[in-house]
């Protein structure tokens, strides 16, 4: 009797996220949307409800043969079902009563309609972010690093040049986009400047700390072998600050997507930044959240990547920073 409640149940939690589309979808079909809400071209939303219900649905059945997909499912299945009655509950609000000013609080429809409609300019000012993401990123985490090994590394230059960076470092990078957009040729190499700005202070700081923090007699031990300071650096000083430096990392590519989108509005030609500050001031709300979704999926997407990469490198910390 027991084994059977235990396979109705486990049943029943991977059977969730289908029942959680098919509610959304329930009331997307069966409640008319209200008239304050200008109607879509298409019906984007149930279009989308219903390839979500043959993704749930397909996942249910193979969760039968696959034991880690059934695991998996049991677990993120309450989540994903009460996920369903959130967006039933979002449309009931907006779409079907309007019970938010209807400018503000858009359809699902109508934001959908953004992503079908206006492709090409979205595709566009992702790659335009993505660019500037990536060059200022990559600025950002070369120069600290390089600045973060000569003040952790060196008592001489962490002498002459950390009151300085106690003094630069904490000013968010932000607040130098007025002096940056005047200095710069482009708009373009201020951006990535900005963003590089935002990464370049988090990434030193974690990288100078773990160094520091680094036992001096592995240091001692490796000068007994003979080593020289290319190796003390580079094969005991920077591997026993690796955590430090992907924590540093992470916290710099968090800093930096503020940036990034903080940059695009102020006279950038793309970007999400952009395309969110343009839609804002015509109004189209619809394109505000359809901008917000994008930035959620753009972050979403390179921290995992990076939590990734960390746990490649660092496996034996596996777990101990989760996302």
């Amino acid at each position: 009797m027991k084994d059977k409640t235990q396979t109705i149940k486990s049943i029943l939690y991977r059977a969730f996220p289908v029942l959680g589309v098919l509610f959304a979808l329930l009331i997307q079909k069966t409640v008319p949307d209200s008239k304050l809400h200008p109607a879509a071209t298409r019906p984007y939303y149930s279009n989308l409800l219903l390839i979500l219900l043959g993704i749930a649905f397909l996942f249910f059945i193979i969760s039968f043969f696959v034991p880690r997909l059934n695991k998996s499912l049991q677990h993120k299945g309450p989540f994903l079902f009460g996920s369903g009655i959130l967006l039933a509950v979002l449309n009931l609000i907006t779409a079907k009563f309007a019970l938010l000013p209807v400018i503000f609080f858009p359809s699902f429809d109508n934001i959908l309609s953004i992503f079908a409609e206006q492709t090409d300019l979205l595709l566009k000012c992702i790659w335009y972010s993505f660019k500037l993401l990536l060059l200022g990123v990559f600025w950002g985490i070369t120069v600290g690093f390089i600045t973060g090994v000569c003040l952790g590394f060196s008592k001489k230059v962490y002498y002459w040049i950390n009151p300085y960076i106690k003094l630069i470092g904490p000013i968010p990078a932000t607040a130098w986009i007025p002096l940056v957009l005047t200095t710069f040729p482009t708009t373009f190499g201020a951006s990535v400047f900005i963003i590089a700005l935002a990464v370049w202070f988090p990434v030193q700081l974690m990288t100078s700390s773990g160094i520091q923090n680094t036992g001096k007699v592995y240091f001692e031990v490796g000068r007994t072998l003979g080593a020289g300071t290319f190796f003390q650096v580079f094969r005991i000083a920077v591997p026993a600050a690796l955590p430090n430096i992907f924590q540093g990392v992470f916290n710099g590519i968090c800093a930096a997507f503020i940036a990034l989108m903080t940059a695009e509005m102020f006279g950038a030609k793309y970007g999400i930044g952009w395309y969110i500050s343009y839609q804002k001031a015509m109004m189209l709300y619809s394109g505000v959240y359809a901008g917000l979704i994008l930035i959620a999926v753009f972050c979403t997407v390179i921290i995992t990547a990076l939590f990734k990469v960390r746990s490649r490198v660092l496996s034996w910390q596996k777990g101990l920073i989760k996302w």
